[in-house]
């Protein structure tokens, strides 16, 4: 009897051990599978939480919006609204959803971190977004205006102090009190990016030490940028700097740039093309960017190369130019023979700096021995293809008409914003369309301003987001007012992207399907013409889904314009009360000759407060 109990007590110790193994593989299982919504699902606790009074909702309504629970139509009449979106998590402040890695986690998608792939975009497929609000942080305020945000911001709006501690020897910023504060160091330049910037200039023998060449450099590419004070300090020359840098461990700069009023974008240079047409660019910099550009054949500086225009030069600081020890001797040979037969030459060096400058002309590439690395690229291949291309280590060869014009062609700034760009034809432009477009977008943009004139003043608006650029022309009516416009054209549409570099503007390529690559909070006002009507009736695309992207990207008390047939405005409008949106204005656009058929409608993102994310401040 003894050894029948023995034995019994065994097989049930082993059977509860094997039921227990069972339950906890079920439990990480579908845990993992759940682990998308949880944000989602918490939004919606901490919804219930402020009281349905203040959201519109009532107390008993299903707050937990899934994406399937929209059935969009323009003409469906019986499509559900909500009367309010959920609140997402508190630890989502800061989510960028196609750079998010927990994302890459939950996914688990194999990538090679030491091509940063894990810094590209990776965005959730529809059913594992998350449909809810960001919210911002704890003690949010409307951020302060340009031009003396360039020198401080408020620290409750981007509440990471971990780069003040970490470059404290650099002055890339300092906390003092309720703000941070930038006294315009970097890493290479510890006393000052204008001090930097002018001695660049007197490298390369500018009048005046001015930068921007008589106008002749307007275009600027600023890889591993920091906080962007080199990008904030050329806005002084008339320069425009896409500060670039990827979400990594100094994971909030490009925030703190956006923040400050500078241009600037989250990228990486990995795998993938950046998100900029060929020839972009009279300038790149990279000032201790910790950047291996001899690997993979120097495929990093190649796509340099494809983005910098005939002439155009790439400053680099670092002490590999200096060549101090071994190590630096032995990547400063290497990367100038790689530089050789890029046909690059040195056209300045000064201490830790070097200046190289890109050829004119073709001539020199045609002269190289045969066999010689890196090759030119493929006849066939589009150098201006970008969105999800993979780079390639090949030199982008000069078109037969840039060949012969020994350059770009273009004019000096200012004069080139409203000057046909020469690579207006590859479209088949003509001067009078763009010169109709022009000034179409001047009148345009003038009744924007009567419209939006009781809700703003001089510096109200800096961060300004034109989501369907075509030829850039919105962007270039704003030219007399102190701000800046990231021009989005779409991937499938014509790449009209080089114009816009072409008139001196900064953009970006984009499928509005997706979430763009920026942080919340990082824009003050967001033109869309035709972009709804686009994503949703030639891609299928989520209408609800943009809405909620651009209340994420926009700031609290932030514009939207928005341009488009009056299906659509109806649309938007029935979903203001439930994303906490004001109209401001509307109007139809009978008046304009060109666009009949459209309607016009301004509204304004109020700063809405939750007990547990936000409280109010002046």
């Amino acid at each position: 009897m003894r050894g029948r109990t023995d034995g019994s007590k065994k097989r049930l110790l082993t059977t509860f051990f094997f039921v227990a193994v069972f339950l906890l593989f079920l439990y990480l299982y579908f845990g993992s599978q759940s682990q998308g919504e949880s944000a989602l699902e918490y939004g919606s606790r901490s919804l219930r939480k402020l009281g349905s009074s203040y959201l519109g909702g009532d107390e008993e309504s299903d707050l937990g919006i899934k994406q399937d629970d929209f059935k969009f139509g323009l003409d469906d009449e019986d499509g559900i609204v909500p009367k309010s979106f959920p609140v997402c998590d508190d630890r989502y402040s800061e989510l960028i959803p196609c750079l998010d890695r927990n994302l890459i986690y939950q996914m688990r998608l194999k990538l090679d971190l030491s091509l940063m792939e894990h810094y590209e975009r990776h965005c959730p497929l529809p059913e594992r977004r998350f449909n809810c609000l960001i919210p911002p942080p704890t003690g949010y305020k409307v951020p302060i205006k340009w031009p003396k945000s360039r020198d401080e911001v408020w620290k409750a709006n981007i509440p990471h102090t971990h780069l003040a501690k970490e470059k404290s020897d650099q002055n890339w910023m300092v906390v003092k009190g309720e703000k941070i504060i930038f006294p315009g160091g970097g890493t290479h330049f510890h006393y000052g990016a204008d001090k930097y910037i002018k001695s660049l200039a007197n490298m390369l023998n500018f009048p005046k030490d001015n930068m921007n060449n008589e106008g002749n450099l307007r275009t600027v590419l600023d890889v591993g940028c920091g906080v962007a004070s080199f990008g904030g300090y050329l806005l002084a020359s008339d320069i425009m700097t896409m500060s670039l840098a990827p979400n990594d461990v100094h994971q909030n700069q490009i925030q703190f740039a956006l923040e400050r009023g500078i241009p600037a974008y989250l990228g990486v240079l990995g795998t993938k093309r950046l998100p900029y047409p060929s020839r972009s660019f009279e300038l790149a910099h990279c000032s201790r960017c910790r950047i291996d550009w001899l690997q993979r054949d120097g495929i990093l500086l190649l796509e340099l190369d494809r983005l910098l225009r005939p002439g155009g030069y790439f400053a680099y600081s670092s002490p590999e130019a200096y060549a101090q020890d071994e190590e630096d001797l032995r990547i400063w040979k290497e990367m100038s023979a790689l530089v050789e037969r890029m046909c690059w030459k040195i056209a300045a060096k000064r201490n830790q700096t070097v200046i190289w400058v890109k050829p004119l002309t073709n001539d020199c590439y045609m002269e190289r021995a045969p066999g010689t690395q890196p090759p030119l690229c493929r006849s066939n291949d589009d150098p201006d293809a970008v969105y999800g291309v993979n780079m390639e280590a090949c030199i982008t060869p000069y078109s037969d008409h840039d060949h012969s014009s020994k350059g770009s062609g273009l004019a000096p700034w200012p004069a080139r914003l409203t000057s046909p760009p020469p690579r207006l034809s590859d479209f088949g432009y003509s001067s009078d369309m763009f010169e109709k477009d022009t000034e179409t977008w001047r009148k345009r943009v003038e009744n924007y301003w009567d419209l939006l004139s009781p809700k703003i003043t001089a510096n109200t608006i800096r961060n300004v987001m034109d989501m369907k650029a075509n030829l850039g022309s919105f962007g270039a009516a704003l030219k007399t007012k102190d701000l800046w416009v990231m021009n989005v054209v779409p991937e499938d549409g014509p790449n009209t992207l080089k114009l816009i570099y072409d008139r001196g503007l900064l953009g970006s390529i984009h499928n509005w399907c997706e979430a763009y690559s920026t942080y919340p909070r990082t824009y003050d006002l967001l033109h869309a013409s035709d972009v709804f009507s686009d994503i949703i009736e030639k891609k299928g695309c989520s209408g609800e889904d943009l809405l909620i992207e651009m209340d994420r990207i926009l700031r609290p008390t932030g514009f939207l314009i928005i341009r488009d047939k009056k299906p659509v405005i109806d649309f938007v409008k029935k979903y203001l009360t439930a994303i906490h949106w004001e109209q401001v204005a509307m109007a139809d656009s009978s008046s304009d000759e060109t666009d009949t058929d459209h309607v016009v409608l301004i509204v304004q993102k109020k700063l809405w407060l939750t007990s547990e994310s936000l409280r109010e401040t002046d």
